[in-house]
């Protein structure tokens, strides 16, 4: 009988624990591997910032490849579309408008290790422009 306090204990601190620290733009309810969509890309500060890094990221790519092609950087307009998906991090879906042109990129944050990842960047099937 001596771990009934202990099991209580143990109870008792995890209903006490602060719950983990997850970023606005993911929706409340959401499920581990759904994807939820965010709502109000366009004034989510977040969402825009995630948006701005992977045009970053790919022009970066671009300049390493030293490509001899009349390549030019990405220009950044805006995030127009974005879901999140909760894996070991949250996954973020972007379609970015940059350069007159919509992308779909991904890209990972683990925010307990303050680190992003992009996972893909490639113009979008559904390329409509601004």
């Amino acid at each position: 009988m001596s771990k009934s306090p202990t099991i209580i204990f143990l109870l008792l601190l995890l209903l006490l624990a602060p719950p983990l620290s997850i970023p606005s733009s993911v929706a409340v309810g959401a499920r581990v591997g759904g994807r939820t969509e965010v709502k109000d890309v366009e004034r989510n500060g977040e969402i825009q910032d995630l948006g701005k890094f992977c045009v970053q990221q790919y022009n970066l790519q671009l300049q390493k490849k030293g490509s001899q092609a009349a390549t030019q950087p990405l220009e950044f307009s805006k995030v127009v579309e974005a879901q999140t998906q909760v894996v070991s991090g949250i996954k973020y879906y972007l379609k970015i408008s940059a350069s007159g042109q919509i992308y779909d990129a991904e890209v990972v944050v683990r925010p307990w290790v303050r680190a992003k990842e992009m996972l893909s960047f490639s113009p979008s099937p559904r390329s409509t422009g601004n």
